[in-house]
């Protein structure tokens, strides 16, 4: 498989092959995915043996129009069926929504899901990219955005909560307060595909605004916490008039019989679905803690299934997603073509603890392994490195970025950048205005709870690994803001660090910018990227202020028996 695993990434029209090619290469059998952000819990192995049982039925027959498989979902979550339209998965809704409702421009920051940006690329629209900024955590300040959208003239704006791939999730009330400042525009679109693992608020989701607002759609899917990504399906809620425009356009049969047959097994299955979704929360806590503990690896806090990390200084992406494939037979994200990211970030999915170990393991020996194997070589073994470098290398292993502190970090007084979602946070300083209180100031050190002990054996030791040293980001890249702690070793005077490359991306304009109306496709505007931008146009400036906050956590919420079901957006208690 070895030979192969360059051109069959090569080859693959998404961002990777599928695990049916990936088998096909291998014995039959397919790596552990840490690519696809699917549920590892649900269905039950009870739920695929009944599924297996029916396999003849199901694939002889055709399914029930969409109306009733429709029907049926709403009877489950209390939703209108007019005010629903369902997709064969997310994507086609995505296709439809360009086409019918989008008309010149979208806003959409970055990086996220790509068919955002490819998407309205296609159909000749113009895509205004909001870069979220590495230093702030990758979080979305929506007051910032907001300001964009109206400076751009853009007529879509779309947010993705939590997002893909940092798994960041702004609060319910400022996506609130984000729609009420963009109730001007065409659409607004709520992409909510990810927000049934996320447990920093009680209440989410905004579908109930949504079906009483004239131009938002909120866009959910069902593959991805089901964990059926084969099936393709999931659906979108808005306003009668929005949802029915959406369905009108849709194929009597675009629902297939396994869609079908799911939709209506899960009314008998609500306890073991709550059960799948409690146990990814606390595996992603888990999973974070391990990954923090391996030296140089900056972990961001998320909401979602799954983890955005960033290798160490050194490491590039596509050589070790190819030898964690090769050597470990482990299929890792690899974000290099995510436009606002670069191939020095993964994205893992949340998976069991078993193959957590497994994950971790592999990174450390193609990260950290000995002489020229290492994927992120440490100084001393014949990279030739300037001191310069190998004193900014050696601030960003001390900090781990701007995400989660490691182990060298801890023992220093340096500031917080960012907590991990589940953490207990201190008390909350209301915001200035109202709104829902955020967390202050989280001071250091910050314990990292491993509700799995690591062997001590296994624990990377502060100070006994020379930092990984590596190129500088290359200009166009987002790089981190370095905060100056103090170094194990004396830096000599003569070779000061340089200054951190500026971000890819100008500052937008305050949110009271006048409109001036919208910008002529392929024309650099203020504030944002351009298609035409990030084409090849550049345009260097300044990053964004870090946000005030961030969420606090709240009880997981589930669906626990028959009688509870999920309230509009799947989430909350309805009786």
């Amino acid at each position: 498989m070895a030979g192969n695993v360059t051109s069959l990434f090569r080859g693959a029209a998404a961002h990777s092959p599928s695990m049916a090619a990936l088998a096909r290469e291998g014995d039959g059998t397919g790596p552990v995915d840490f690519c696809i952000p699917c549920n590892p819990y649900f269905p039950t192995p009870a739920m695929f043996e009944e599924m297996a049982a029916r396999l003849r039925e199901i694939v002889t027959y055709y399914p029930s129009g969409a109306d009733t498989i429709t029907a049926e979902l709403c009877g489950l979550l209390n939703l209108p069926p007019q005010c629903v339209a369902m997709g064969n998965g997310s994507t086609e809704l995505i296709t439809w929504i360009d086409h019918l409702l989008v008309r010149e421009s979208l806003a959409v920051p970055v990086p996220t899901f790509g068919r955002w940006t490819n998407q309205p690329m296609e159909t000749g629209k113009r895509v205004d990219m909001f870069p979220l900024q590495e230093a702030d955590g990758f979080a979305l300040d929506l007051d910032r955005y907001a300001g964009f959208v109206r400076a751009r003239g853009t007529r879509v704006a779309v947010v993705c909560t939590p997002n893909n791939p940092d798994g960041g999730c702004p609060d319910k009330q400022s996506v609130v307060r984000f729609l009420d400042d963009m109730a001007h525009l065409d659409l607004v679109v709520v992409d909510e595909s990810f927000l049934e693992f996320a447990d920093a608020q009680d209440e989410p989701s905004v579908v109930q605004e949504a079906m009483l607002r004239p131009n938002v759609i909120v866009l959910r899917s069902l593959g991805k916490n089901f964990g059926l990504h084969g099936i393709r399906f999931g659906y979108l809620v808005a306003n009668p008039a929005l949802a029915g425009r959406v369905r009108s356009m849709l194929p009597k049969w675009n629902l297939n019989s396994f869609a079908e047959h799911v939709v209506f097994m899960l009314r008998e299955h609500g306890p073991e679905y709550a059960r799948s979704l409690a146990q990814v929360r606390r595996d992603r806590l888990d999973m974070a803690g391990r990954l923090a503990a391996l030296p140089g690896l900056t972990v961001y806090p998320s909401q979602g299934n799954f983890l955005f990390v960033r290798l160490p200084v050194g490491a590039e992406g596509t050589v070790v997603r190819d030898r964690m494939l090769t050597e470990h037979r482990v299929l890792v994200r690899e974000c290099g073509n995510k436009i606002g990211s670069s191939s020095r970030f993964l994205r893992l999915v949340v998976r069991p603890q078993v193959d957590v170990r497994r994950l971790v393991s592999g990174l450390e020996q193609v990260l950290h392994g000995s002489g020229r194997q290492a994927a992120a070589p440490g100084p001393g073994t014949g990279t030739g490195y300037s001191s310069g470098t190998a004193a900014v290398d050696r601030l960003m292993n001390e900090t781990n970025g701007s995400g989660i502190h490691g182990p060298a970090a801890r023992a220093a007084s340096v500031p917080p950048r960012a907590a991990v979602p589940g953490l207990p946070l201190p008390a909350a300083a209301p915001l200035t205005g109202g709104g829902t209180p955020l967390p202050g100031p989280l001071p250091m050190p910050v314990p990292m709870p491993v509700p799995v002990p690591v062997p001590a054996a296994a624990r990377p030791v502060p100070g006994t690994r020379p930092a990984p040293p590596g190129p500088a980001p290359l200009p166009g890249t987002p790089g981190p803001v370095l905060t100056p702690v103090p170094a194990p070793a004396p830096v000599p005077a003569a070779a000061p660090a340089p200054a951190p490359v500026p971000v890819y991306a100008p500052a937008p304009p305050p949110a009271t910018a006048p409109f001036a109306g919208p910008t002529p496709p392929g024309v650099p505007a203020r504030g944002g990227l351009t298609a035409a931008q990030v084409r090849g146009m550049t345009a260097p400036g300044a990053p964004l202020p870090a946000p005030a906050g961030g969420l606090t956590p709240a009880p997981v919420t589930g669906w626990p028996d028959a009688r509870s079901r999920p309230d509009a957006a799947g989430m909350g208690q309805a009786g």
